[in-house]
Formats: structure tokens, C-alpha cells, sequence
């Protein structure tokens, strides 16, 4: 059975490469601050986290799904927002942006919301299902340390401003949750979603062990 990610995220491919699946990548094109300005609009009030990222990694696949059509393969919506202190954090883009939040949130602790939209192309049916995993800082960051983690570039394109398997991976003391949901994409539940189309997980796995 055929993985089309709906994304070009490279820790998600890396994600599902590990676990024995070479996915097809095609990029959604979804303008996602439209999307989620419109809906908060409409309701006069933000999104919730888990709101947020399960609108979005819908949107994703729906659109994806919409250039395939009808074939033999299922594909995979994700998105991810980290929520710390009672505001939801996308990527922060810009560097001083990235400094600030790591300031604020280090020796905290914070929850990675990560969205998963599945469609099966065969019959049209789409799942979707949240996972959530805290995460807690070292408090003994140094402003060193932060300084030179965001002039590495790497937190700017990342929700929350970090990641764990990377350059921030140090940072981080303890993990309550799916670590891959940490990551961008829990594969327990990416599992359940793939079981609810009928289709084994197994028969993703389209890449030789080691490879």
C-alpha cells in the first residue's frame, strides 16, 4: 500500500524512512495562517491546540488527496503547535522571536500538539486524531547556550521553536508521551489510523531493514 505525506517536513519523512516506509512526498500548498484566520473569524475566538493542528493537518491531506483522486494508496496530513504557559507557538520564523520563547521556557515544561489527518484514497474515508506528549527543559540554560541555538537556525522553522532530534535534543530532560510525536508525527497513532482503513501496517513497509 502506497504513503503519500502530505508535507515536505524532513523529520517527518525521517520519521517514517526509520520505521521501514519510503512515502511519496508531494507539498499540499495550503496558506496556512488564511485557513486558520478565517475559522477564528468565523467563531470570534482562537483555536484551541488541538483545534489548530487537526484543522490544518486536514486541510493538508484533503488537499493532496484532491490532486490523486481515486487510487490505491492513503495519504497523511500532519501539523504540530506547542503550547506553553497558555499560548499556542507555531514556528517562530524570526530569531528573536526564537530567543525570546527559549527564555521563557526554559526550566518549564510545555505540551507538543501534533495533528494526523488520514484519507484513504480508495473508498474517500478520513480519520484524524491528536496526539499530545509534555515536554520539560533544562533549567540550567545557559543565555550562551540559547544564543548560539538560535544563530544555528535550526528552532526557526520548527514548532515551538526546538526540536529533540536535533541541536535541542540536550536541551530537553524529560519526555511524557509518544517521543515521535515530539518529533511531528506519532507513529502509535498514525498506526491506529492506518488499522481503521482496513489496511495492516505492515503492509506499508516498503524499505529493506537498515536501509
Amino acid at each position: 500500500m502506497r504513503l503519500v505525506l502530505a508535507s515536505t517536513s524532513p523529520a517527518r519523512l525521517a520519521l517514517l524512512r526509520a520505521a521501514g516506509i519510503e512515502p511519496e512526498t508531494v507539498p499540499p500548498g495550503v496558506d496556512e495562517e488564511a485557513a486558520v484566520a478565517a475559522l477564528e473569524a468565523e467563531r470570534g475566538a482562537a483555536l484551541a491546540p488541538d483545534e489548530l493542528v487537526q484543522l490544518l493537518a486536514r486541510l493538508k491531506a484533503e488537499a493532496v488527496a484532491a490532486m490523486l483522486g481515486t487510487t490505491d494508496a492513503l495519504v497523511l496530513g500532519g501539523d504540530s503547535a506547542f503550547a506553553f504557559g497558555g499560548t499556542t507557538y507555531g514556528k517562530p520564523l524570526e530569531p528573536a522571536v526564537a530567543l525570546v520563547r527559549w527564555h521563557a521556557q526554559r526550566g518549564g515544561t510545555g505540551v507538543l500538539h501534533s495533528g494526523h489527518h488520514l484519507i484513504d484514497l480508495r473508498s474517500g474515508d478520513g480519520f484524524g486524531e491528536t496526539a499530545r506528549a509534555s515536554v520539560r527543559f533544562a533549567a540550567d540554560l545557559d543565555d550562551a547556550e540559547l544564543a548560539a541555538y538560535v544563530a544555528s537556525g535550526e528552532p526557526l522553522a520548527v514548532a515551538g521553536a526546538f526540536t529533540i532530534d536535533g541541536l535541542a535534543g540536550p536541551f530537553i530532560e524529560h519526555v511524557d508521551g509518544d517521543p515521535s510525536t515530539v518529533v511531528g508525527l506519532s507513529l502509535s497513532t498514525l498506526r491506529r489510523l492506518v488499522r481503521r482503513t482496513g489496511t495492516a501496517w505492515t503492509d506499508l513497509w516498503n524499505r529493506p531493514a537498515g536501509a
